[in-house]
């Protein structure tokens, strides 16, 4: 292993300019907001940061690892691209934004890539010079419609009123069709709102009816003031709930399953007849996931005991950790996931980083989809440098030139080998250059968040290419 960390095996951040120069890249993500924070990602970067150049830097350069917080707007995304851009970084990598418009433009007018982004907006799955590499919010939420296909009735989705959730509703109800379920019910919630008792009280009425056979404006219009999702769905026939499984952080539930937006307008209801099951409800808001159950489980006095579910990052082994572990409100809980379980012996190099450069900083966690995706992010930027000639200077420009011409870039087998060369890209309307699009079925047993049985990894790119435009 020690081997491998310091060669070419992919687990390493890279260098800039030619031999013995410097390799700048940034790393950004919000930070100490009343969102979704992810100071994991920027957290990681440092470490191996610490890591490479404590160790002779990579393929003979130092790493320089300029960090950023986004804020959650669109204005401090704008301000970290052109930070990077001022300071001549090569890549970004790792990062989080849902501002995909205000962060890539200014990054493809100098040509620099950005290289393993958290895949919540639709920009990193459109621009030419994105290399994402997972399926971000498009398989976790196809993968989620999948997973609650097979178990529940009805389905119910609490998500963010913001335009990365707006695609939230297409995407899972993919997966749902494809499991002959009717389209789910969308409930739409603030994005920094601190109550959420509307709409769990509208999840939760929405399981009691019976969805499918609910009037579905009737149901949107129950609880305007939640902003309810269900009547804006099936008007524009997105309708669809799981979408809250969405990258943000799904949480699945039974209860509040819903068929009744879900029923919506998108036409899933009219080809599927109710099944036998659980009605599910499953709420992608980040770190208000939390606050969206809390207020779910206050409401259901008659101890209907839903079947919850959630995708990577809204459910982590932290938050189980922290809400009781084996009794944990989550014990039970459906997870989506795009990478191994946290335990798989496939991290134990990120792992060992984490324990010598990271020791101490509690923002690291090695459980953490953020740091994940970024020590993946690093492990891609560090394949690439390696194939650089060892006197020649590395560019942002030559950067995305060998990651557009290269094939079978390795992960150490926490991915697939991962390519976005022309002919690599797929026919998945809106997001074309979703190359990896595995995801992987979890649960939460007795505290931990283990691998579902009998449910095998599975790509999702044939279900995403069935699903209408949402991008």
């Amino acid at each position: 292993m020690g081997a491998c960390l310091t060669t070419a095996c992919g687990v390493l951040p890279g260098g800039s300019g030619g031999s013995g120069g410097t390799l700048t890249v940034m790393t950004f993500a919000p930070m100490g907001t009343k969102a979704t924070n992810m100071p994991g990602m920027p957290g990681m970067a440092k470490a191996y940061e610490r890591w490479v150049n404590a160790n002779g830097g990579i393929h003979g350069h130092k790493l320089r690892v300029l960090t950023c917080n986004e804020k959650n707007t669109p204005t401090s995304a704008a301000d970290c691209a052109r930070q990077a851009i001022a300071e001549k970084a090569v890549a970004v990598v790792g990062s989080y934004s849902q501002h995909g418009r205000a962060f890539m433009a200014p990054l493809e007018a100098e040509g620099i890539p950005f290289i393993g982004g958290y895949g919540v907006s639709s920009e990193e799955f459109q621009s030419p010079l994105s290399y994402p590499v997972n399926g971000g919010q498009p398989a976790l939420l196809a993968g989620a419609g999948h997973q609650l296909g097979k178990a529940c009735a009805q389905v119910s989705l609490v998500r963010p009123d913001t335009l990365a959730g707006d695609t939230m509703p297409v995407l899972l109800n993919a997966g749902l069709r494809a499991n002959k379920m009717p389209d789910a019910s969308d409930i739409r919630a603030a994005e920094d709102s601190a109550d959420l008792t509307p709409q769990a009280r509208e999840a939760l009425a929405d399981g009691s009816a019976g969805g499918p056979a609910k009037d579905t404006a009737k149901g949107g219009a129950k609880d305007a003031g939640a902003g309810s999702g269900a009547g804006a769905a099936a008007g524009t026939g997105t309708a669809a709930g799981a979408g809250a499984a969405a990258g943000a952080g799904a949480a699945a539930g039974a209860g509040a399953a819903a068929g009744a937006g879900g029923a919506a307008g998108a036409g899933g209801a009219k080809d599927s007849a109710p099944k036998e099951g659980k009605p599910c409800v499953t709420a992608v808001l980040g770190e208000r996931t939390e606050t969206f159950f809390d207020a779910f489980r206050r409401l259901d006095t008659q101890h209907r005991d839903p079947q919850i579910a959630s995708v990577l990052g809204s459910v982590s082994q932290a938050l189980v950790d922290r809400t009781g572990g084996k009794e944990s409100p989550f014990e039970g809980a459906f997870v989506t996931s795009w990478y191994p379980v946290s335990t798989d012996p496939l991290w134990a190099p990120m792992r060992k980083v984490i324990t010598e450069q990271a020791f101490g900083d509690d923002t690291v966690d090695p459980d953490d989809s953020g740091a994940q995706t970024t020590w993946i992010a690093y492990t891609v930027l560090n394949e690439i440098v390696q194939r650089f000639k060892a006197d020649e200077d590395v560019t942002a420009r030559k950067v995305a030139r060998a990651l557009n011409e290269s094939e079978g870039v390795k992960t150490a087998g926490l991915t697939p080998d991962l390519s976005w060369r022309y002919q690599d890209m797929r026919a998945v309307a809106g997001f074309p250059r979703l190359v990896n699009g595995r995801v992987s079925f979890q649960i939460v047993r007795a505290g931990r968040i283990v691998d579902q049985p009998g449910e095998p990894a599975q790509d999702m790119t044939s279900t995403l290419e069935q699903a209408p435009r949402s991008a």
